[in-house]
């Protein structure tokens, strides 16, 4: 998308990916090769030697939630072409779900009100959050909408749902910033006074994180006894860790990396986790890798500011939604499969 496009849409709150004080652009970036940069060799048994960041899909609006489905295609989002698309490995593109993320009229052309973060829930169905209609609801296999999950948090509307996981107890967890909001924070139509992470079981939503100005991104670690968590501050550009109790709710909330004296543009946003408990976490300037421990091990270098990524083909290729495009790169290490396969 060109620069001055992107900078008319700077007026509105940054959809899952990026915080509304500054919403980065493709322009914005360095530019750089689609490439490895290797901090640290245990890398080497991540990403093959060689291995580049290539791209399969575009050009979009402002791309985000990537999800592998069982029967070998993406489902990805279009958060500001409120566009639900699905990609096939011979390079066909589809819609599927159109309206994506908002069936009003009420909100202004161009923001972040279209379809975000995905996850694959039971009966092969998918929790799709939906920012312009400030919910999550249920798709089936075909993209249809089934019905709507969870919309109020005591009679109040949510901000904007996010991204969206799911844990093996069939609980969902959800990230609900501002970013839908034409004005985020300072929106009028803004009914809860905090940015949450909610639990959603059995008809009761439970907000576990009320203390984050911008949660965003959301992943667990494979024994799910921790709860991963970006925060898109420009001034607290965070990975925050949390631990996850027997009823659910978290605690023990630590730092896991501090990107906010990165040079580079973007913010913490969209995450996953391989097999090994390593995470892939969209940031400045691309995705970054950690260690289980929070070691930062490497950057994928971006020419567009990534948003999110997601496990698919047999499970070690990465494929990545940047501001326009879909990219992907092979790895040695297979993703965590989701709850529901």
């Amino acid at each position: 998308m060109l620069a001055s496009a992107f900078a008319a849409l700077s007026i509105f709150a940054v959809g899952c990916s990026k915080a509304p004080e500054a919403a980065p652009t493709a322009a914005q970036t360095p530019p750089a090769a689609n490439s490895v940069v290797r901090l640290d060799p245990a890398l080497d048994a991540i990403i093959p030697a060689g291995g580049n960041v290539e791209k399969v899909a575009g050009p979009f609006k402002f791309l985000e939630g990537p999800l592998w489905r069982p029967n070998g295609v993406l489902w990805f989002s279009d958060l500001v072409g409120n566009v639900m698309y699905q990609w096939s490995p011979d390079g066909k593109v589809t819609e599927m779900l159109n309206p994506g993320g908002y069936d009003g009229h009420d909100l202004p052309a161009g923001g972040y009100i279209g379809p975000n973060g995905m996850a694959a829930g039971p009966d092969n169905t998918v929790a799709l959050c939906q920012h312009g209609n400030r919910r999550i609801v249920r798709l089936s296999s075909d993209a249809k909408v089934m019905g709507v999950i969870v919309d109020k948090f005591e009679g109040k509307r949510l901000n904007s749902p996010n991204d969206v996981v799911y844990a093996p107890d069939g609980s969902l967890y959800f990230t609900d910033p501002p970013f839908g909001l034409p004005k985020a924070n300072d929106d009028p139509m803004k009914e809860l006074s905090f940015n949450g992470v909610f639990r959603f079981q059995k008809g009761k939503l439970t907000p576990v994180i009320k203390d984050l100005g911008m949660p965003n991104g959301i992943a667990f670690s494979p024994d799910h006894k921790i709860l991963y968590i970006s925060n898109s501050e420009q001034n607290k550009r965070l990975w925050m860790k949390y631990d996850v109790n027997k009823d659910g709710s978290v605690s023990n909330g630590t730092v896991l990396f501090d990107a906010t004296s990165s040079p580079d543009t973007g913010v913490p946003d969209g995450m996953r986790v391989d097999t090994l408990g390593n995470i892939y976490a969209a940031g400045p300037g691309g995705i970054w890798i950690f260690s289980p421990d929070g070691k930062h091990l490497g950057t994928l270098k971006m020419t567009e500011t990534p948003s999110n990524c997601a496990f698919g083909d047999d499970g070690k290729t990465l494929y990545i939604t940047a501001v326009t495009s879909v990219y992907r790169i092979k790895l040695n290490v297979a993703g965590e499969k989701p709850v529901y396969n």
